[in-house]
């Protein structure tokens, strides 16, 4: 009779289990080992693995960590209803701004049109309707057109706002300084001063973005490890995003000393007052922006200056036009060539809204 002879199989511990890799103990015999649950991002298949495994790049381990699944696409789109909610507040303040400025052009030759320069109101209202319209750059799939045009649209359309700000209170100051006796401020009243203005302010907006994009050109980027069960898909962009709000900031914050300056200044219509609280949301907007973006990823990254964009837009429109639109619609009484002489006389105070 053939005697078998069996290795008997000394284990001080069970077996490792799929999920887990093996690991030797610093007491006891070198048979004996822990099992250890596999980092993040990596699998064990088979029992008793010493090592685990690395997903591939596009794929992600499951909870027990035993396999790979594949990764989805992670971009804002109009399908979802974040997307959705965005691109209809955009459409619903783009018609906002377009019916206040068919009101104002209705309405053009009323003093309250009239006042700190009527085309600058104009142009402001078109600026800001083009910043609105620019959010739906940021919502899609990224392309290459769309990824070289947001930051460029929305940079050089939101300087074109602020700079058209800043003439109207440079208006308000310089049409208070023309009337002082033997003032040679009148000269400098007028279009050509109050255009060169906005054009210089925002050629140096465009130039930072044309630098910019010819340098380092943004373009579709698979970001693969930002958020583990999703590939990001979004657009790949150096720093200029915070040059561009570097510079806005400094308009904005320009634009709103001169006008917390100019906001007691004798004028029937000053719209000074209103342009410093303008700017003071518009800021706070932005500040706020910087924290929160940094601390989200993926489409949520894009979400949040679509947002911004939105709040800071409808800032301005509330706090600059929304006086005027009350008094054209619901006072017309104020609006008046009569009252505008009447008060002149008076000298009364900027606070006729």
């Amino acid at each position: 009779m053939e005697v078998v002879l069996v290795v008997p199989l000394a284990l001080c511990n069970d077996y490792c289990h799929p999920g887990y890799h093996t690991q030797m103990k610093k007491e006891g015999p070198f048979c004996c080992y822990k099992c250890v649950p596999c980092p993040e991002g990596k699998i064990s298949r088979q029992k008793d693995m010493a090592h685990c495994l690395n997903c591939p790049e596009d794929q992600y381990p499951n909870k027990i960590r035993i396999e790979c699944l594949a990764k989805s696409l992670n971009f804002l789109s109009y399908d979802e209803p974040l997307g959705i909610a965005l691109a209809v507040s955009a459409l619903t303040l783009s018609a906002t701004t377009l019916l206040m400025l068919g009101i104002l052009i209705k309405h053009g030759d009323t003093p309250i049109a009239k006042a700190n320069n009527r085309n600058l109101t104009y142009s402001l209202l078109i600026s800001l309707l083009f910043c609105l319209l620019c959010s739906f750059l940021f919502i899609g799939r990224p392309q290459i057109v769309t990824c070289h045009l947001r930051q460029t649209a929305f940079g050089i359309t939101f300087s074109l706002a602020i700079s058209c700000i800043l003439a109207k209170t440079i208006t308000v100051i310089l049409a208070f300084m023309a009337t002082k006796p033997g003032s040679k401020m009148r000269k400098w009243m007028g279009k050509r001063f109050t255009n060169s203005v906005v054009i210089c302010c925002s050629l140096i907006q465009a130039s930072i973005c044309i630098v910019q994009l010819c340098a380092y050109p943004p373009f579709p980027h698979l970001d693969m490890h930002s958020v583990p069960e999703e590939i990001v898909m979004q657009c790949y962009e150096t720093n200029i995003l915070y040059y561009i709000l570097g510079y806005m900031g400094l308009l904005a914050l320009v634009s709103f000393i001169m006008a917390f300056f100019a906001r007691k200044l004798p004028d029937t219509f000053n719209e000074a007052k209103f342009i410093t609280f303008s700017m003071l949301v518009f800021c706070s907007v932005w500040v706020s922006f910087v924290p929160t973006y940094l601390s989200t990823k993926g489409k949520y990254m894009v979400a949040v200056e679509i947002f911004s964009i939105l709040a800071s837009s409808s800032g301005l429109l509330v706090c600059i036009f929304s006086p005027k639109i009350y008094i054209i619609i619901l006072r017309p009484e104020l609006n008046s060539k009569e009252l505008l002489i009447r008060h002149k006389k008076q000298k009364c105070s900027p606070t006729l809204f």
